[in-house]
């Protein structure tokens, strides 16, 4: 006798789906940190960027063409969550196959610290086991910007 598949009400059924609105030709490529800022800071509220901390993650394709930018989290005045899930859930979904890193210090200080260098190396691991790069880390602010990449922290 062949069993019956059942179904479970309380249950919930998944679904994927990725949406492209932007042809691959017409998507910004990034060659330098300093085009990844310039895109980073086109999306950032200047009226916060000086305020509370925020942190995002750039969504490219292997060719460093720009998927998307995705708002990770919202904090406070010296901190804000950094969820590996929700990153790489993000970069999963658009089928990144390379991720940049960017968070504000609202103080202005570029410099990064112990916390950032830390979380930097997690996501690099986290990543390696994806098969999704990190490709850099920037710290932003209203007057320039830090790269892990170029300074060899990566």
């Amino acid at each position: 006798m062949k069993k019956q598949a059942t179904t479970h009400p309380l249950v919930s059924e998944i679904s994927l789906s990725y949406h492209p609105k932007v042809k691959s030709s017409e998507m910004k490529m990034i060659r330098t940190s300093k085009d990844a800022y310039d895109i980073f800071m086109e999306s950032w509220d200047k009226g916060l960027i000086e305020f509370l901390e925020e942190f995002k993650v750039l969504l490219l394709k292997r060719n460093q063409r720009v998927i998307g930018l995705y708002p990770v989290s919202l904090g406070g005045v010296s901190g804000t969550v950094v969820d590996a899930k929700v990153i790489f859930v993000a970069a999963l979904l658009s089928h990144a196959s390379t991720i940049i890193l960017c968070h504000n210090h609202p103080s202005g200080n570029l410099q990064p610290s112990e916390p950032d260098l830390r979380i930097t190396k997690q996501l690099k691991e986290a990543g390696k086991v994806l098969n999704i790069d990190v490709l850099d880390h920037l710290i932003v602010s209203k007057e320039g910007y830090f790269s892990f990449g170029d300074e060899g922290l990566l």
